[in-house]
């Protein structure tokens, strides 16, 4: 069985490394560095990439593999899927969440408040946030939508909670959320979450604008199986 869990962790480690910018769009990856970075066996961090090219975070530019890059028309249309998705969770969560997943959400809320100028670690919070909506619908089906979702969305260069004045604006909308799936209102939690993701994508257009620190950095290349 230890093979499996070692598999496993290659796989959440790249996809992590990614959600978390150590790599970004375009950037080659090499088995071999990977294996030595992350302390595991060429095996699990081939199949790996196998996995995350079949799930589209990763893209074949010649020979290589490299991190996926998202042009504007796809961003968008990722926005529609998660948005709607989003909203059937907050409904979801609405009917169907325990007081006791209600109480965990407003605990988030009140430790993020800490963190609104701390973007990093208030975006990370933030996806810990929606999670917990996800798992408050009690859909095993919405949530591995989701999850698709949000591989996809590692691909994006920046968390949309650096921009000024985003991370307060967070925290209310996260908290006018709540108060919906509290009050057991699955449209007005819909209609929250909307916004919510709404707002996200407008500021992270405008961030699009801007140019990426770091980009254009040292690239890798992936190394042939059996080389």
């Amino acid at each position: 069985m230890q093979p499996v869990h070692v598999q496993k962790d290659a796989y959440q480690l790249l996809l992590d490394a990614i959600d978390q910018g150590l790599f970004r769009p375009g950037d080659r990856l090499v088995e071999s560095e990977l294996a030595e970075r992350f302390g595991v066996s060429r095996t699990p961090v081939r199949e790996a990439l196998q996995r995350l090219e079949t799930q589209g975070v990763l893209a074949r530019d010649g020979r290589s593999l490299v991190v996926a890059s998202l042009d504007h028309d796809q961003l968008g249309e990722l926005y529609v899927v998660r948005a709607e998705l989003e909203g059937l969770a907050a409904r979801l969560a609405a009917q169907h969440a325990a007081p006791e997943e209600i109480r965990v959400l407003w605990e988030m809320i009140e430790k993020d408040r800490e963190l609104v100028h701390r973007p990093e670690l208030l975006g990370r919070a933030n996806k810990r946030f929606h999670r917990q909506i996800h798992l408050a619908s009690h859909n095993r089906y919405l949530i591995q939508q989701l999850e698709m979702v949000n591989r996809t969305m590692a691909l994006v260069a920046h968390t949309s909670i650096s921009a000024p004045g985003r991370g307060e604006a967070t925290v209310e909308e996260h908290s006018a959320i709540v108060r919906a799936i509290e009050a057991r209102d699955g449209d007005a939690a819909d209609a929250a979450i909307h916004e919510h993701i709404s707002r996200a994508y407008e500021t992270r257009l405008k961030l699009g604008l801007e140019p990426i620190p770091g980009e254009g950095e040292a690239e890798v290349e992936e190394e042939q199986a059996g080389q």
